[in-house]
């Protein structure tokens, strides 16, 4: 006889000795973090350093499926993308807000396999739980992160910082992510249509992981540090690289264009692209969840970025009028199209 999980209900412990028991095991990592949970509201000091805050919103149904999505690498991920803002920034994250908004359906354990995920990336990251809130909700699982970080004001990175002349880099490798999530959605309508049939994932771990925990490229603010190196402007690639490039110029008033051949695709995401018949580079361009960095740096740092790990050189900033272009490999220019995720 397989053994009886146990399932304690929510409302045998109540909403405030329910968060005492998901936040007892979250010790306080950072000088600047005076008081966190267990006040009216956290402490946070500064210093000389320049607060910076971002928050997101993860809603069960629109951002994730829970047919396929651990809890665990939920409660990851629901970090992950809120840090990933702040090395944006060019700035460290040094505290985190957690609040959520779910139903009966959900047990005190369920929730602890989230936040052994928020732990796990707390501790991965160094940042400190330092509040939140839980409500009821009749829709599903809502994830609200606020994650808060400091950086010295001369050296943050805004998107409005690109000037013409400015070379255009990324980190990392784009489309795994998404061609992550078309392998899940498949696998999903397999099962729902053949309940009996095990998902067929083998051989596609890199891409699934990219989709189910990402990683926040804090190693790319380190290099950029020790490199003396601050981008002109920076932003995370969430929502495709089009995108992206389109809000550095909007922000910046200027243009771009990127090469096809520079972006960054791992030869397993060009393949599955292929097998799904999608073009690898509108997977790319479009499709989100990566969470690289998409900067751009003065022509005189140019040799400092070559020799750094893990960044390409994919374009620069040109004038207004010559618009955002993609510049394919057989020579042709095509206008770029912001055709990722839309919210609304």
């Amino acid at each position: 006889m397989s053994e009886q999980v146990k399932r304690t209900e929510l409302n045998d412990l109540g909403e405030f000795a329910l968060i005492d028991h998901l936040t007892r095991d979250f010790p306080l990592q950072n000088k600047s973090s005076v008081k966190g949970i267990g006040d009216d509201a956290a402490v946070i000091n500064n210093g000389n350093f320049q607060t910076v805050v971002s928050t997101d919103l993860l809603v069960e149904g629109i951002h994730f499926d829970m047919a396929y999505v651990p809890l665990k690498h939920l409660g990851y991920k629901a970090v992950v993308v809120n840090l990933s803002d702040i090395y944006a920034m060019n700035a460290q994250p040094k505290q985190i807000t957690v609040s959520l908004a779910l139903s009966s359906r959900f047990s005190v354990e369920a929730l602890e396999e989230l936040y052994a995920g928020v732990r796990q990336a707390c501790d991965y990251y160094k940042v400190d739980l330092v509040g939140g809130d839980t409500t009821s909700s009749l829709t599903g699982l809502l994830i609200s992160v606020t994650a808060i970080g400091q950086g010295e004001a001369d050296k943050l990175s805004y998107r409005s910082g690109a000037s013409v002349g400015d070379i255009l880099c990324m980190t990392g490798d784009l489309g795994g992510a998404y061609l992550g999530l078309q392998i899940l959605e498949r696998e999903k309508q397999i099962f729902l249509e053949h309940p009996g049939v095990q998902p067929e994932l083998k051989g596609h771990d890199y891409i699934i992981g990219r989709q189910l925990k990402p990683e926040a490229r804090y190693d790319a603010i380190e290099q950029f540090a020790k490199a003396e190196l601050v981008p002109t402007s920076m932003i995370d690639i969430s929502d495709g690289l089009a995108s992206e490039v389109m809000h550095i110029c909007k922000a910046s008033g200027v243009g771009a264009y990127v090469e096809e051949g520079h972006v960054m695709i791992k030869p397993e995401v060009f393949q599955t692209a292929l097998d799904f018949r999608l073009d690898p580079i509108t997977c790319a361009l479009s499709g989100g969840e990566d969470y690289e960095l998409l900067l751009t740096v003065k022509p005189e740092d140019i040799e400092k970025v070559r020799f750094m790990n893990d960044i390409a050189i994919i374009g620069e900033i040109v004038d207004a009028k010559d618009g955002a272009t993609l510049h394919t490999k057989g020579g042709n220019i095509h206008p770029l199209q912001a055709q990722g995720w839309k919210h609304f």
